[in-house]
């Protein structure tokens, strides 16, 4: 009896789930796992299901109820012909950031979030004209009147420029939100938004401060197929909702014929 009451005492780890059909895609995408127990921020109690082998269990139907709350969100800014700023500067998350971003025509962030990207966006604007320039000074005449260490000097500004501002360089002004994937690696861009009171979206592991987003949805933020999953989403919604939308890029042999974009 005695060890029986013992065994009974014992917390035990959470046995595998049954969902829902319609969160299968989600367990299929690995949203639900969070990192080692040791790591958990105490703001994500309430976004976990239980444990296995240590790590912590993203409760999936709270998952979509957060992303549907978000898509909502995104769908009256897009209406309204705002702007989204993406940020991912993980390298897991980089490619499929990119990638939503420049198939919905936002503005993003991969490589590293440049401080006063919002706070001080006027100078940031500054170095965004200056970069166009020295492009446009590369693609004149004038370029060649220059000596040859001026020229090499002047390709390096271009691509350390391109490297930290050309996924920004087409934004004409703040955003109307930032959709953050990363937000324990940006937390500096959410408390940039946050101050310039920008609402800000973001992917919230089990190691985040759910708090640093305006709309937190609790999900992995190490899996790339979870990080797709929820950009795939927000994708569809932009596309859809878009004012003027970017329309599908046509063969290479339509083109050759004359057919417009």
């Amino acid at each position: 009896m005695a060890t029986e009451t013992k065994t009974k005492l014992k917390p035990k780890e959470t046995e595998e789930p049954t969902f829902p059909k319609e969160l299968q895609e989600f367990i299929e995408a690995g949203v639900q796992f969070g990192h080692m127990k040791s790591s958990v921020h105490a703001g994500m109690f309430p976004y976990i299901f239980g444990t296995r082998n240590n790590v912590h269990i993203i409760d999936v139907a709270k998952t979509k109820e957060k992303l549907e709350i978000s898509l909502e969100f995104i769908k009256g800014l897009i209406s309204e012909g705002k702007t989204i700023l993406f940020v991912g500067t993980k390298l897991p998350a980089r490619g499929a950031v990119k990638e939503a971003a420049e198939k919905t025509g936002m503005p993003y962030v991969t490589n590293r979030w440049y401080g006063g990207t919002l706070t001080n966006w006027a100078s940031i604007s500054e170095r965004i004209t200056y970069l166009k320039d020295l492009r446009a000074k590369k693609g004149s005449d004038e370029w060649k009147k220059y000596p040859k260490h001026e020229r090499l000097e002047m390709d390096k500004k271009i691509k350390k420029l391109e490297y930290n501002l050309g996924g920004i360089e087409k934004m004409e002004g703040l955003p109307g939100a930032v959709f953050i994937v990363d937000l324990h690696g940006n937390e500096l861009a959410a408390r940039e938004a946050r101050r310039m009171k920008i609402p800000c979206i973001g992917i919230a592991d089990t190691n985040v401060n759910p708090k640093l987003a305006d709309f937190p949805i609790p999900a992995s933020d190490g899996a790339v197929s979870s990080i797709k999953l929820i950009l795939d989403k927000v994708g569809e919604v932009i596309l859809k909702n878009k004012k003027g939308k970017v329309a599908p890029k046509q063969p290479a042999k339509a083109l050759s014929k004359g057919v417009k974009k």
